[in-house]
């Protein structure tokens, strides 16, 4: 039998139960826990890809991945996978190397990547190290690296560059007359941009990648955590963080600084369903812009007042900082002037990254329009839709079971953080002992943790009311004053952020999205805890320290 999903008042029920016939293999489709025993993560990389994807999104998704992690390639293994439409990572090749090379610390290194890993839980580990796999290896990531240090020299000009080039893309695509205008386009342009964005971001994300950790750490040992992370702000000087561009052009618009049309162009391809190509850009959606812009009343404080607040803790930290370490100021002032340029190139070239994801939600948009299909393109592959504008349509004749294979897995309460061995979303959801910190498929006992314990996201301690949040859709529910509790955040929760006083997330990890705008902005966060949302309700009184990483619920 087939388990039907509604939502209603913000909790799922079964309205209707029936056999699988062609859905089921549609729902199969979309599965890669059945490739083995492996530990799987929606953390990290899937904070940026958080919804169900259409089938068109999981195709451009994977290309983007294959070219942006080429370097973390581990020959057997798929380091990405689709797990009832949701993107995860197969955290079980990379755990496996970096224990085999014994590197120092290794365990901290992955939490702090890719999230914790409870205490208690059995990883399960392959065979990496073998001669044929090195043999592999080794002369890739030469080629990688050599790739990487060539992009990271286009860099500059690719984010200069980029806004233009996607703006002329996507007056081209609407220009396009046929079908086989339109796919020639593709592959001669857009392809090859939307391949040059990927690469563009993993040379970004190569560079400094341990000096963010070290300079971070060796601030706390200096300072202490509070002054650590003040210093350490600032990565919005001059409006420079792409990570606050929504925000903070939602903030001009409002003050009557630019235009709708202006704020389209900036920072329209930025939200909270950024990398899902079936979803409206908030540059072509006034409702959005409109909701946006009536949660920016009655702050307690705006967002430039958080900013200027945090400017003095900052200058007051480097003062005290100064006191106690005369002869080290200039070198670690030059330290931080790095590590701060280091995560501005990386959000940047995110951003620029994700604005390639409009122009080519506007390709498979046209497509529809070239051929008549309309949204019927959104369940077919890249090679697919191809096909079709190449004249051979035999694969819409599967865009019905994939329409319904899509639909019943978004109607799902998101999975587990962590999974382990074989899942199937519609009879996990239909449990009444889900859990959505771990499942695990070998029947083995972790004890979900009493306390609420995550990343020291940023400090200060904070007492309020909690506000437990599935969708950025849903914000309006918070109140001024009150706590975000949430699963995770990306960019399309920053304009939440100048009303919390304080983000507690399920995932996340210190270089998360969440831990970088709450520090900027000194607003107290706890990430990663795994279970926040599993043992905090609407309404709890809690206590957030996030300078020790925990949450107290008070009543």
């Amino acid at each position: 039998m087939d388990v039907e999903w509604v939502r209603r008042a913000g909790r799922f029920a079964i309205v209707q139960a029936r056999p699988i016939t062609v859905l089921g293999a549609a729902l199969g489709e979309w599965n890669d826990t059945a490739k083995g025993e492996y530990l799987w993560t929606c953390g990290n990389l899937g904070e940026a890809i958080p919804d169900v994807m259409t089938p068109i999104t999981w195709s451009f998704v994977k290309l983007f991945i294959h070219e942006a992690m080429s370097a973390s390639a581990i020959p057997g293994f798929d380091l990405v996978g689709n797990i009832g439409g949701r993107f995860y990572l197969n955290l079980t090749p990379i755990y496996s190397m970096v224990k085999a090379l014994h590197v120092k610390g290794w365990a901290s290194t992955v939490a702090n990547v890719f999230g914790r890993i409870p205490e208690g839980l059995d990883v399960p580990t392959v065979k990496v190290l073998d001669w044929p796999t090195l043999k592999r290896m080794v002369p890739g990531a030469i080629r990688v690296r050599r790739r990487a240090r060539a992009n990271l020299v286009q860099m500059r000009p690719f984010l200069a560059e980029s806004r233009g080039r996607c703006a002329d893309l996507r007056a081209r695509i609407a220009a396009t007359g046929t079908p086989a205008e339109l796919a020639a386009l593709y592959r001669e342009e857009i392809g090859p941009l939307f391949v040059t964005a990927a690469r563009m971001l993993e040379a970004a994300g190569r560079q400094g990648g341990g000096t963010l950790l070290y300079t971070r750490e060796r601030l706390r040992k200096l300072m202490g955590s509070t002054d650590a992370e003040a210093m350490l702000t600032g990565v919005n000087a001059d409006g420079g963080l792409a990570s606050l561009g929504l925000l903070v052009g939602l903030t001009r618009l409002a003050r009557g600084e630019i235009g709708r049309d202006e704020f389209a162009r900036e920072y329209g391809h930025r939200g909270p369903h950024e990398c899902e190509l079936s979803a409206p850009r908030p540059g072509e959606d006034p409702g959005w812009i409109d909701a946006q812009l009536a949660g920016l009343h009655d702050l307690q404080l705006s967002a430039d007042a958080l900013l200027a607040r945090q400017r003095q803790a900052r200058d007051a930290a480097w003062q005290r900082f100064a006191a106690r370490y005369p002869r080290r100021e200039a070198a670690m002032r030059e330290q931080v002037r790095r590590w701060n340029g280091i995560v501005r190139d990386r959000e940047a070239t995110r951003s620029e990254s994700v604005r390639t994801f409009w122009v080519v939600r506007e390709f498979v948009l046209r497509a529809g329009e070239l051929t008549g299909r309309g949204d019927d393109l959104w369940h077919l592959y890249l090679e697919e839709l191809l096909d079709v504008l190449d004249g051979k349509p035999a694969a819409l004749a599967r865009v019905p079971a994939r329409r319904a294979a899509y639909e019943r897995y978004a109607a799902l309460p998101p999975y587990p953080r962590l999974i382990v061995g074989r899942f199937d979303p519609v009879r996990w959801a239909a449990s009444p002992d889900r859990r959505t910190d771990l499942y695990d498929a070998r029947g083995a006992t972790v004890p979900v943790e009493e306390g609420i314990t995550g990343f020291p996201g940023a400090p200060g301690v904070v007492e309020g009311t909690a506000r437990v949040i599935a969708r950025p859709e849903d914000g309006a529910r918070l109140r001024s004053g009150e706590i975000l509790v949430t699963t995770l955040t990306n960019v399309g929760w920053t304009p939440l952020f100048p009303r919390a006083a304080a983000v507690v997330t399920d995932l996340g990890a210190p270089l998360s999205h969440a831990s970088i705008v709450a520090r900027e902005l000194g607003i107290p966060a706890v990430v990663g805890t795994g279970n926040a949302t599993m043992l905090i309700h609407d309404g709890d009184r809690l206590r957030v320290d996030g300078e020790r990483g925990t949450v107290e619920v008070l009543q």
